[in-house]
């Protein structure tokens, strides 16, 4: 690419300002992916993708429009500039609607400190197609296993630039390894599928592909032979590998989004207990070689570590500018931006206090229910709370595993779920989402 990402979201905000808009911020996005599946041995699917991608908001008074492009010729970008003063000028007045102040401006430019991009050259496809052959064939080492759905190994990096009418400008770099495995047991109506997976900014981080096909195959062995547990209320234990998704509906419930539509279970909440008096999340967006670290929020506000509950208690929204300005409060530096739409706010890195006790000991507490190793549907009621979604995993009787469950329904009310939770101490520090494995008490189970 002979123009700079800084070039173009200059070009931007030049063009919206001759178009007539009172303010504007521009994002240019540089993106490379490439992806490698294989099954049997050879490959069955690679896909690469490249290219970049261009978006521009402009305010017209207390209005706004966005619009975005992949074609960079400045002729577009004067047409997305005009286009979009147009736009701006139909909307309905906003009065939350506006850029940062200087002063509150982010003085971190760039990414450097966070580590997120990996200095090493690209891998090329027969890299990745030969480390996806490689954990097929330890899933298929593993005695029991059938089959491999697919191996899939994979590869981007991207180059993100913002600027705004307000002075800020700043970009920085990202690259992501995967690799993951999905094995097969059993035959014929007995098939049993589980998998295993990892992610990496930097590929010397990354598992070893024995290790992941060994662990996909593994665990879907351990699946032979499911069957539906018994009705009835039970403690559940959400998985590690699942347990984010349980932190994720508290974070999603104070999001400023919902807040301000008032489409929140935890509306009324703000300084109330939502967790276990010994239990704290806490937002690190500055955590090194994490995939959701980011140096400044996609509003240039600086980025910083915050309590979100501390105690058990709940001590902040999580909001951009906007959702900030109908509550009444400050921004928390959360906004988040993509091409097409105006910043929203959203959560990066966080941590639930691990416990002191692993997972097998969490099984003994737990006596007899349910762990939970995978889910599928949902059926969330936002408002309320009231939760319901299909679970599989493995019956525990007496603190042991007794044998694996599918093609059942747990259910209970989030509110009343997360103030019961007790953790693990196995998350993984890697992952963007720091949490143990959960067990929660007095879940509803429908099975057989």
């Amino acid at each position: 690419m002979s123009t700079s990402l800084a070039d173009l979201t200059e070009a931007l905000l030049h063009h919206a300002r001759r178009a007539g808009a009172d303010g504007a911020d521009a994002i240019a996005v540089d993106g490379t992916s490439l992806s490698i599946s294989v099954r049997g041995g050879a490959l069955e699917q690679a896909e690469r993708s490249e290219g970049v991608e261009i978006g521009l908001r402009v305010i017209v008074g207390q209005r706004q429009a966005c619009v975005s492009a992949s074609d960079i010729r400045d002729e577009t970008l004067r047409e997305m500039a005009s286009r979009a003063v147009t736009m701006a000028r139909l909307a309905p007045d906003d009065p939350t609607v506006g850029l940062a102040d200087r002063e509150q401006l982010s003085t971190l430019r760039n990414g450097d400190a966070l580590d997120m991009c990996d200095p090493g050259p690209d891998p090329d496809p027969a890299q990745l197609e030969r480390i996806a052959q490689e954990a097929e064939a330890a899933a298929l080492a593993v005695k029991g296993v059938s089959q491999v759905q697919a191996a899939n190994a994979g590869f981007s990096r991207s180059q993100v630039h913002m600027a705004a009418s307000n002075g800020f400008a700043g970009g920085y770099a990202r690259s992501d390894h995967g690799l993951s495995c999905v094995a097969i047991s059993g035959e014929g109506l007995g098939m049993e599928r589980d998998y295993f997976g990892d992610g990496r900014n930097h590929a010397a981080d990354l598992l070893s592909a024995e290790e992941i096909g060994r662990i996909a195959g593994e665990r879907s062995v351990a699946r032979m032979g499911a069957r539906k547990p018994k009705t009835g209320a039970y403690p559940v234990i959400f998985d590690e590998r699942i347990s984010s998704g349980l932190i994720g509906h508290l974070l999603a419930a104070t999001n400023g989004t919902a807040i301000t539509r008032g489409a929140s279970w935890a509306r009324d909440l703000m300084g109330a207990q939502v967790l276990p008096s010994d239990l704290s999340i806490i937002e690190d967006p500055h955590r090194p070689r994490a995939s959701a670290s980011r140096p400044f929020d996609g509003e240039g506000l600086p980025t910083r570590r915050r309590i979100i509950v501390a105690d058990g208690i709940l001590m902040e929204w999580t909001l951009d500018l906007a959702t900030g300005r109908k509550l009444g409060l400050p921004s928390t530096g959360s906004a988040s931006r993509g091409t097409s739409s105006p910043p929203s706010p959203a959560v990066g890195n966080v941590a639930l206090t691990q416990g002191a006790q692993s997972r097998a000991a969490l099984l003994r507490e737990m006596g007899t229910g349910l762990l939970i190793t995978s889910m599928i549907g949902s059926s969330i009621n936002a408002t309320t709370g009231d939760y319901s979604r299909g679970a599989s995993g493995f019956w525990v009787e007496n603190g042991e595993i007794t044998y694996p469950v599918n093609e059942c329904t747990v259910a209970g009310n989030l509110r009343d779920m997360l103030l019961t939770i007790r953790p693990a101490n196995d998350a993984r520090p890697h992952l963007s989402r720091v949490v143990p494995s959960l067990l929660v008490e007095g879940l509803t189970l429908a099975g057989a």
